[in-house]
């Protein structure tokens, strides 16, 4: 960590209470957004299956975070996917995007309510209109934890997003899971992507509306 100061426990003296303001490649990612054309391919008995799928996206500027000198500006994110016409859950998500500005690393966190968690991350500049973050089975940092049962028969080995900002204001994210199933030798690539539009702005965060924020109008 670059000028890290002589005690690990010394917090940075110049944290911003605005979050929206700080986070770099990941301000595209803010507000409430919306995606009715995402594409999935998981396995199946068959092999693989090719699904339409819906989404709300929102994602929520929070407090500067630190661990002693580290500093983080971040998102508090939740995604709710459903197939076309259909009211139950086919895939549920929360987590936080993190940007620490010092080292120029995007990290993303994921909690799925199947028993499974990463902790993925990456690099880039500041005003990057694309990155990737990434985790492994087994990393001592960036890795994946799943439960007895998906360990033994879909075993999530590596982890890998890509998300771009597009110039008309909505931004892609193209996901690649590598899996190894307990009935076939070869691993299968579980892939999902869609393009999110804008809904509603984000709201500022607490420190940031204590000192007069107030939340952009939707484009």
């Amino acid at each position: 960590m670059p000028n890290t100061p002589p005690s690990i426990y010394t917090k940075p003296a110049d944290i911003s209470p605005d979050t929206l303001a700080n986070l770099g490649p990941l301000r595209a990612l803010a507000g409430v957004w919306q995606g009715t054309a995402g594409a999935d391919v998981h396995p199946n008995r068959s092999g693989a299956k090719d699904s339409v799928y819906v989404e709300d996206y929102n994602a929520q500027p929070i407090d500067p975070q630190t661990n002693g000198p580290q500093l983080f500006y971040g998102l508090r994110y939740h995604t709710h996917i459903t197939k076309p016409d259909k009211t139950a859950t086919f895939h549920d998500q929360d987590g936080y995007w993190l940007w620490e500005p010092a080292t120029n690393t995007v990290m993303l966190t994921a909690a799925i309510p199947r028993g499974q968690v990463l902790l993925a991350g990456g690099q880039c500049d500041a005003d990057a209109t694309t990155f990737t973050v990434k985790a492994a089975l087994g990393a001592p940092d960036y890795g994946i934890s799943s439960n007895p049962f998906l360990t033994a028969h879909f075993k999530t080995i590596a982890f890998s997003m890509t998300v771009t900002a597009n110039p008309d204001g909505t931004w892609t994210y193209s996901e690649d899971t590598t899996m190894m199933i307990s009935d076939r030798p070869e691993p299968f690539q579980h892939t999902d992507g869609n393009t999110l539009h804008l809904v509603t702005a984000p709201t500022p965060n607490p420190m940031a509306q204590a000192a007069g924020a107030k939340p952009a109008p939707a484009s």
